[in-house]
C-alpha cells in the first residue's frame, strides 16, 4: 500500500462512518498521511480524527471510531491512537513490498501524478540568476505533479552577487544548481567551490549522488553474481527508516511544488541518501565471504534501486545529472 493508497482509504474510512452514521462531521476533500517523526509510531501517522473535531468535537473518540474500521482493512497490521487524536497506522509486511516494487516499477517518475490536479500555482518571471532557475525547477515541479502555472509573483529568493556564467566557470552545472536551489529563499547560497566540488561526506550533494551511485552498483553486481531484486520482508529499523522516506517522496514533491520550494526536495534527496547508507551499513544486500544469496538479499537489493529510482528522479526534477559511476 503506498501513502497515495493509504490516504485514499483513510477517506473512504471517514466517509463510510458517516454515511453509517457512526461519525456526525463533515467529510474532508482529501486526507494526509505522513512518515512519524519518531521512530516506534507506525508507519504512517494522520491527524484526520483532529481535523473533523474543529469546532469541539471529541477528537480521541473520532480516531478511536476510525481505528476500529481501519483494522479491518487488508494491508494494516496495526492502528493506534496518541494524544491529542493522532493515528499512527503500521503496515503488514506485504505492504511494504508493494511499496518498493511501485517504486521500481514508475522508476525515476515515482512521485508524478496528478496531486496538483486543477490546482493553479503562481509564478512570475524573473532576471536574476537565482530566482530564475527556481522559477524554472518550479514549473517542472508544477507540471509533474498535474498542476498549472499561472502569471505571478516570482520566486521571493535571497539573489546571488554574480551572473550565471560566473557560476558555470566556477562551479560547472550540477553544482551551480545544488547551491542555487539547496538553501531556503531567505538564505543566502554557499558559492565555495573548495566545499561544493568536494567528493567527502561532509558535501551533501556528493552524498546524494554518491548514493545513487551506489544503488546502481549494487544492482551490477548483483547481476553479476545472478542475483535478481525481488521486494520482500523489511523489519530491519534501517529499512524501515529508508522505507518511510521513499514512501514520503511524492508528498515532498508535491509540497515543492505547492509551496514553490525546490529546497524541500533538496533536502528530502539528502535525507534519502543518508538512510541509504545506514541501511547500506547495517544490512548487506549482497552475500560475503561463503554466503550464498538468500531472499533476504534479494529483497533489500530490490530496496536500494528503489532507493537509486528516488535519487535518480529527485536528482532530474532539479535538473541535476544522477552519474550511475562516480
Amino acid at each position: 500500500m503506498t501513502p497515495a493508497q493509504l490516504s485514499r482509504t483513510v477517506l473512504h474510512t471517514v466517509r463510510r462512518a458517516v454515511e453509517d452514521d457512526e461519525l456526525c462531521v463533515a467529510v474532508p476533500e482529501r486526507v494526509k498521511v505522513r512518515t512519524p517523526p519518531r521512530s516506534g509510531c507506525g508507519d504512517y501517522a494522520t491527524n484526520v480524527a483532529l481535523l473533523l473535531a474543529r469546532g469541539g468535537g471529541d477528537a480521541l473518540g473520532i480516531a478511536e471510531v476510525l481505528r476500529r474500521r481501519l483494522l479491518r482493512t487488508p494491508g494494516i497490521a496495526r492502528v493506534e491512537v496518541a494524544a491529542p487524536g493522532f493515528l499512527n497506522i503500521t503496515l503488514d509486511a506485504g505492504s511494504h513490498a508493494e511499496l518498493v516494487q511501485a517504486v521500481r516499477s514508475a522508476g525515476s517518475r515515482y512521485g508524478h501524478g496528478s496531486a496538483l490536479a486543477g490546482v493553479s500555482v503562481p509564478l512570475g518571471v524573473a532576471d536574476e540568476v537565482r530566482a530564475a532557475l527556481v522559477a524554472h525547477v518550479v514549473r517542472g515541479l508544477v507540471h509533474a505533479v498535474g498542476g498549472v502555472v499561472v502569471p505571478g509573483q516570482g520566486p521571493v529568493v535571497r539573489p546571488v552577487p554574480v551572473s550565471g556564467a560566473e557560476l558555470l566557470r566556477s562551479l560547472g552545472a550540477d553544482a551551480a544548481r545544488w547551491a542555487l536551489l539547496r538553501p531556503a529563499g531567505h538564505d543566502l547560497p554557499d558559492l565555495d567551490p573548495s566545499r561544493l566540488l568536494s567528493q567527502r561526506e561532509d558535501n551533501p550533494l556528493f552524498r546524494v549522488r554518491y548514493a545513487h551511485a551506489r544503488t546502481r552498483a549494487l544492482v551490477r553486481n548483483a547481476d553479476q553474481l545472478g542475483i535478481a531484486p525481488e521486494p520482500g520482508a523489511y523489519d530491519h529499523p534501517a529499512e524501515a527508516a529508508l522505507l518511510g522516506l521513499l514512501a514520503d517522496h511524492p508528498r515532498t514533491i508535491e509540497a515543492a511544488a505547492r509551496h514553490r520550494a525546490p529546497d524541500q526536495l533538496a533536502r528530502h534527496l539528502v535525507g534519502v541518501a543518508d538512510a541509504f547508507f545506514q541501511f547500506h551499513d547495517d544490512c548487506p544486500a549482497l552475500p560475503s565471504g561463503p554466503l550464498k544469496p538468500s531472499a533476504v538479499h534479494r529483497s533489500r537489493l530490490a530496496l536500494a534501486d528503489a532507493t537509486g529510482a528516488v535519487l535518480a528522479g529527485g536528482l532530474h526534477l532539479l535538473g541535476i545529472s544522477a552519474p550511475e559511476h562516480l
